[in-house]
């Protein structure tokens, strides 16, 4: 209740007035039935505004940290990530991946939208970075589609580190739903979520028109901290030519923080925007 409460009444309608989101491709979105939507992460407003422009309810997986803190703004943090539609995941890792994947998992079995950034985690700069294949994993358990969604300029509007937003207009393109029933029972094979995940990756690329860098985004993050730490210029110079293998996981909202969930990716270090997978 108090999500549509917040929708409707008392954020809806300012944001609606400040930002005057658009939205391409709503009609792409089922009216019923579970289905997720996997989305660019260019900014905290990302799982803001992409609930504001979609008629139903869209749930997010977001850290525990944001529901255990104490006095009153610990319990008003917590209201207002369950009031916009946050669920608590641990991302600690290991058996708490597996709980992040149970969690996605009866979200979609209920017949709900599911939100998730297969980046991860925000992007440094505004690219577009290495999927994580927790999204295939999730899609091909619960048998549902995948929405392909790029945010336009929620990085203007609200700058990673920056808590009082610009006033800007931002936009949502949704893409069409992306089948891949055809991977039914392969769930376990890395080699076939590697492939789903780069298919999702490509028309991320195509609707945002960002420039795809096959790169785990938490992995740019820690380059460009240690290059600060030695006073050595950062960008996109520091694209690594060897990806490391790191364990997939699902995408937690809104700071994008690595929950994780799903086997290891494959650790391809093919440098070139992912391919769309064969039919």
């Amino acid at each position: 209740m108090f999500y549509w409460v917040l929708k409707r009444i008392i954020l809806g309608p300012l944001l609606h007035a400040f930002f005057r989101p658009w939205v391409k491709g709503e009609e792409h979105v089922p009216e019923t039935g579970g289905a997720i939507l996997a989305s660019n992460h260019l900014s905290f407003s990302d799982s803001i505004f992409l609930p504001l422009v979609v008629k139903r309810r869209v749930t997010f997986l977001a850290k525990a940290d944001y529901f255990t803190g104490t006095g009153i703004k610990g319990r008003l943090t917590a209201g207002f990530f369950r009031g916009v539609g946050q669920l608590p995941i641990d991302r600690s890792g290991g058996q708490a991946s597996e709980a992040a994947l149970r969690t996605g998992l009866k979200v979609l079995r209920r017949g709900e939208l599911l939100g998730l950034y297969p980046e991860g985690t925000r992007s440094p700069d505004g690219r577009l970075y290495r999927g994580k294949t927790g999204v295939a994993r999730l899609a091909l358990e619960a048998k549902v589609p995948v929405l392909p969604v790029a945010m336009i300029d929620t990085d203007k509007v609200q700058p990673t580190g920056q808590v009082i937003p610009n006033i800007g207009r931002v936009g949502v393109v949704i893409g069409e739903p992306l089948d891949f029933s055809r991977y039914d029972g392969m769930q376990d094979d890395r080699f076939v979520l590697r492939s789903i995940t780069d298919e999702i990756m490509y028309e991320l690329m195509r609707l945002s028109e960002r420039e795809y860098v096959d790169v785990y985004a938490t992995t740019m993050k820690e380059r460009i901290a240690a290059a600060k730490k030695a006073k050595v210029p950062s960008g996109p110079s520091l694209q690594p030519e060897k990806v490391p293998a790191e364990e997939a996981t699902l995408v937690p909202a809104p700071e994008g923080a690595d929950g994780a969930a799903g086997p290891a990716a494959d650790g391809s270090d093919d440098a070139r925007p992912p391919a769309a997978a064969a039919g």
